[in-house]
């Protein structure tokens, strides 16, 4: 039997995961999309998608193609922001705000930062990218 490390779901509750690998930590975005879907930038947790297993509410997951890459998943209840998922990468990008608490996980760096809203003072003192971490 797989470890779980770490658990989420939606507001409402009808969407579960269960994560069996811990995320190395938490990236923020501050891409227009990001800042539009979760109403702020957005922090998201990645693991292989191997490591999430979906424990409840499944055929509750809406899906929406965001640009000609990637989709977004939310609970089509609640409204839940809770997935990203690039067509071609092998990872669950999670909104990290979905995560169960304590995760006892840390923010690594922040990207997009270029394209923040005017109202944010990035002083933590995390690396900075422009673009994605790897532009």
């Amino acid at each position: 039997m797989t470890k779980t490390t770490l658990t989420g779901g939606c507001l409402c509750g009808r969407v579960r995961y269960a994560l069996a690998e811990k995320p190395q930590g938490v990236v923020e975005c501050h891409c227009g999309m990001c800042r539009r879907w979760h109403g702020h930038g957005g922090g998201y947790a990645t693991v292989p998608y191997a490591a999430m297993t979906l424990t409840a509410g499944e055929s509750d997951i809406s899906w929406y193609r965001s640009s000609d890459f990637a989709d977004r998943g939310f609970c089509r209840h609640c409204g839940s922001s809770l997935f990203w998922r690039h067509d071609n990468r092998r990872n669950a990008d999670i909104a990290a705000g979905t995560l169960d608490q304590p995760t006892g996980l840390k923010t690594l760096f922040h990207i997009f930062v270029d394209d923040k809203a005017d109202y944010t003072a990035l002083t933590d003192g995390l690396p900075q990218h422009a673009k994605s971490s790897a532009s």
